[in-house]
């Protein structure tokens, strides 16, 4: 069974937004840091939620244990339910992911216990800003050349 740390943190409810995964256990450790543009803080942590069972599920893992300090992600999953429209979308994929697992769980961790996750999103946020000013400089660079290039928000 592997561990796995999730976090999401936003500069701003909504505004630029990174999240952190740390999945570790029987031998492997791997970390990831990831902007997500923006987004408000909830559905950050549903959408890194979401990325974590893909990340596990690509990488063969089909028992773990999940851990975040995100009370709507933990509560959502454990009751099948979320209030906000929004982010049903997120549950109901993640409730696709969950059946493909032979065992999980997911417990709400206070912050304390969820640093190393937390320190790979605030990380991820600087990233935004970086990459967000290059792709602005992109698409000014391909406008003035007239490529009719489309930069969109970055994903995933």
């Amino acid at each position: 069974m592997v561990e796995v740390l999730i976090d999401a943190a936003s500069k701003g409810n909504p505004g630029p937004s990174g999240g952190g995964i740390v999945i570790k256990g029987n031998g492997y450790f791997e970390e990831f840091s990831f902007p997500l543009g923006e987004m408000g803080n909830h559905e950050a942590e549903f959408f890194v939620f979401v990325k974590a069972l893909e990340i596990c599920l690509e990488k063969g893992f089909r028992s773990a244990y999940f851990r975040t300090d995100s009370k709507i992600v933990a509560d959502s999953v454990e009751k099948q339910y979320v209030k906000n429209a929004e982010f049903k979308r997120y549950l109901e994929k993640a409730s696709e992911l969950i059946e493909e697992f032979d065992l999980f769980f997911i417990k709400w961790v206070p912050e304390r216990q969820n640093r190393q996750a937390d320190r790979l999103a605030k990380a991820a946020i600087h990233k935004n800003s970086v990459r967000s000013k290059n792709r602005a400089l992109k698409k000014m660079d391909c406008n003035e050349r007239n490529f009719g290039q489309k930069n969109g928000p970055y994903h995933l």
